[in-house]
């Protein structure tokens, strides 16, 4: 197979005025400069070990809404970390934005791969948040599946959520990083997925807290309106394409994935109960595409987990069934009940006035002929999985989201979504930044990147299809390294 790997700047482009939103941008900037250094707003706890880091525990108390003086307020968690030793030197701050959507930040258990790297030199914090929503995950008033049943209506609980995108994580940023650089200096920031949107937001609408930015597998597309539907749209071909790499790795699982869909379509209620209480479909098994095909080791886990689909034997005549070990890998491995902003939030990442309305599940309409499972595997073709995609019938048959079936529609209707991006600033962007764009990337659309990056000034891009979306976790420190190369001198323009 051929591994390229080159790297590109994008020059600054002058083009023609436009006119933009006022609001989003007073209420950023109004509620960035109002920031007091009140001590009851930052609680730090002690430094503690794992093997070759120091870490400590800052908690922030935070408005739920920047635009309101008298918000309720939320906490916010994040964690610092440094090499041991490094407790008191003078370091440069960098802010880790996780990806997901909807997933706390790591937990060290070890100085290894790209955090390993990044605290050579700086002063790691990582925020619980979220590859969606660094609020509202981990130990940051996390939303769960039991803390938002605290809500009395579906309107009350949307009411609630739609603070939690990436312009108030940016307006969470901002307050950490008043509170925690000295002289309220401006930090660098590393942003994977999800993590990479919320740093295009920063650049959007506060570049003056910025010294760098990394984005790994991250830039978002900026278009007016919602761009969920031109998103699911481009990731169809990169998500059959994942699947035809897949059968040709392993073959035998054809067969065995057609099995086990016409065992789901000929049960009672076309499905079987799943451990939680919910039912797994032919169109449920196609979400583990999610998880198996996008990210390293993908194929390898799913077919390991297909391995044991099925329970063995051991009467005669027992009929044939799927097992429980299957059964329940299957929701660890969606992990809808632990992390239920992922589903209820995630098409909202694309939405800057205008509704998304299940974009993902129109996109699919049109691509039946090829995504339908029971079809497929009745006409004895491969079966495709699905991608990055959330579909209302999943608020039907998991069972962790069906009490938030409402809300979920309400937010798929909304339309009043504010400004996520300023392509006027983005154009004029003065912050260094350097991107890892991941040719086969199966997430974040390799030809909207790079639409994108064309917006934003001066950024230099590492085009490589070495790594899949998960490059910097799997790339040890490889990935950062490069991105920090490119900004340093070490890696210089040619």
């Amino acid at each position: 197979m051929l591994t390229l790997s080159f790297s590109v700047k994008l020059l600054h482009r002058n083009p023609l005025p436009r006119k933009q939103p006022r609001h989003f941008c007073t209420l950023i900037r109004s509620s960035f400069s109002t920031m007091n250094h009140d001590t009851s707003e930052h609680v730090v706890g002690p430094w503690y070990s794992v093997p070759e880091l120091r870490l400590r525990d800052h908690r922030f108390t935070v408005p739920l809404d920047y635009s309101q003086s008298q918000s309720h307020k939320i906490s916010v968690f994040a964690r610092e970390a440094v090499s041991v030793g490094k407790e008191n030197q003078d370091m440069p701050y960098l802010l880790y934005l996780q990806g997901g959507p909807g997933f706390e930040s790591p937990r060290p258990t070890e100085a290894s791969g790209w955090l390993s790297k990044a605290c050579e030199e700086h002063r790691v914090i990582l925020l619980d948040q979220a590859c969606l929503f660094f609020r509202g995950t981990g130990l940051s008033t996390p939303l769960t599946t039991s803390s938002m049943l605290q809500m009395k209506s579906a309107q009350e609980l949307v009411g609630y959520l739609k603070y939690f995108r990436a312009d108030n994580i940016v307006n969470d940023a901002e307050f950490i990083r008043k509170h925690l650089v000295p002289k309220e200096g401006p930090w660098k920031v590393l942003g994977q997925s999800f993590g990479g949107f919320c740093g295009v937001t920063y650049l959007s609408f506060a570049p003056n807290g910025l010294k760098e930015v990394y984005l790994t597998g991250g830039i978002p597309p900026i278009g007016d309106g919602c761009t969920a539907e031109a998103v699911y749209k481009a990731c169809i071909g990169p998500i059959i394409t994942q699947n035809e790499k897949y059968y040709k790795r392993y073959p035998q699982d054809i067969e065995i994935i057609r099995d086990v869909v016409n065992h789901l379509q000929e049960s009672e209620g076309g499905g079987v109960p799943l451990p939680s209480g919910g039912i797994l479909t032919p169109r449920g098994l196609q979400l583990l595409g999610l998880t198996g095909l996008g990210s390293s080791a993908g194929f390898e886990r799913l077919h390991y987990l297909f391995e044991r689909v099925w329970d063995p034997v051991i009467v005669p005549g027992a009929k044939k069934q799927i097992s429980y070990y299957f059964l329940n890998a299957f929701e660890r491995w969606l992990s809808f009940d632990t992390n239920p902003l992922y589903a209820l939030m995630h098409e909202s990442i694309y939405c800057q006035g205008a509704a998304s309305r299940w974009a993902a599940h129109r996109v699919r309409a049109e691509h039946e002929h090829k995504l339908d499972a029971v079809k497929a595997a009745k006409e004895g073709r491969p079966v495709y999985l699905t991608g990055e995609m959330v579909f209302p019938w999943m608020f039907d048959e998991i069972h962790a989201l069906k009490p938030f079936k409402e809300a979920a529609n309400l937010l798929a209707e909304k339309e009043d979504w504010p400004p996520l991006y300023n392509k006027t600033a983005l154009n004029k962007n003065t912050v260094p930044v350097a991107a890892a764009v991941y040719y086969e990337d199966m997430f974040v659309n390799f030809n909207l990147a790079t639409e994108t990056a064309a917006e934003i000034a001066g950024i230099r891009l590492w085009v490589t299809n070495e790594y899949m979306h998960s490059g910097l976790r799997d790339g040890a420190g490889h990935v950062l390294d490069h991105l920090m190369g490119l900004l340093n001198g070490k890696k210089p323009l040619f």
